[in-house]
């Protein structure tokens, strides 16, 4: 008898590795779209994450993001040597380390679409989008101490909050995962440190 129940044991089918088909279970709803009805999945279908369609949203937000990024770590740069001021210092390197990753893994996701990645700094958009222009560029470049101070806060809260706008349009229009996920980040971020940029602007010496 023993010997009975280990062979039926062994003659027992294997499971299937992987997703099972639907039909074999209970029903499986489908979300749909926003704005559109749920369903039931079809005997057969295989339900699973489908990646959201690429659109030129998603496109605009890395090539705008990546030269608007490298502007303020352009600015950021300049910090060690013009001021010792710990909270300006410490805003550099907050900024430098979210901002450097961010512009690899939107790199990445162009030129796994194809598209060149956009080259420079893009002091040509000039005040689009809160950049800074050459000419305000050259004025931080030249100021040391308390004034680079207030200039660096001025332009930096000014960058962010276009850094900000340029998220919430992602938001708002893109499809992307990836670049929605990274919009979430730089949404989040830059707000909490325009907040903390301006309390430190309004402490400093007249």
């Amino acid at each position: 008898m023993a010997t009975l129940t280990l062979v039926a044991c062994s003659q027992q089918p294997a499971r299937p590795v992987g997703p099972n088909p639907v039909g074999t279970q209970a029903p499986v709803i489908v979300p749909g779209q926003p704005g559109s009805p749920a369903r039931t999945a079809t005997p057969g279908e295989r339900v699973g994450q489908t990646p959201s369609p690429t659109v030129a949203s998603d496109v605009r937000f890395a090539e705008g993001m990546i030269p608007h990024h490298r502007q303020a770590l352009e600015m950021t740069s300049l910090v060690e040597a013009r001021t010792t001021t710990a909270s300006i210092r410490a805003f550099a390197r907050q900024i430098a380390a979210a901002q450097n990753p961010e512009i690899k893994a939107m790199s990445g996701w162009l030129t796994e679409l194809g598209r060149p990645v956009p080259a420079g700094h893009g002091h040509e958009q000039g005040a689009s989008y809160g950049m800074a222009t050459q000419e305000e560029l050259n004025a931080l470049r030249a100021a040391r101490g308390g004034p680079f101070d207030r200039l660096f806060l001025q332009l930096m809260t000014r960058h962010h909050e276009g850094a900000v706008k340029m998220a919430g349009e992602e938001l708002a229009g893109g499809r992307d995962q990836r670049m929605r996920l990274l919009a979430k980040d730089v949404y989040s971020g830059q707000s909490i440190e325009i907040a903390r940029m301006r309390e430190v602007l309004e402490s400093l010496p007249a």
